[in-house]
């Protein structure tokens, strides 16, 4: 079984799905450079609009919790 697998990927030698890819990367070059007054990080479309407001949110929540833990930890704890 493990030599006829092997045998199998010797003789495939290189793939021909290699020529059919694109290059896109001119593409996303001119996208990138062109002056258009949009910050670099939200170019990419609405995914990186998204997740740059996600990053934005949980940061700003986890500062208010960082601050909140830390006033309460500096309170006098109550005697019961």
């Amino acid at each position: 079984m493990f030599r006829f697998a092997l045998r199998q990927l010797s003789r495939r030698g290189i793939s021909s799905s290699a020529c059919r890819q694109v290059n896109k990367v001119p593409e996303k070059q001119k996208l990138f450079q062109e002056d258009n007054g949009m910050p670099v990080h939200l170019k990419g479309g609405t995914t990186d609009a998204l997740l740059y407001r996600a990053t934005m949110t949980l940061t700003v929540l986890g500062t208010g919790y960082v601050l909140y833990s830390l006033f309460d930890a500096a309170q006098p704890k109550k005697k019961a």
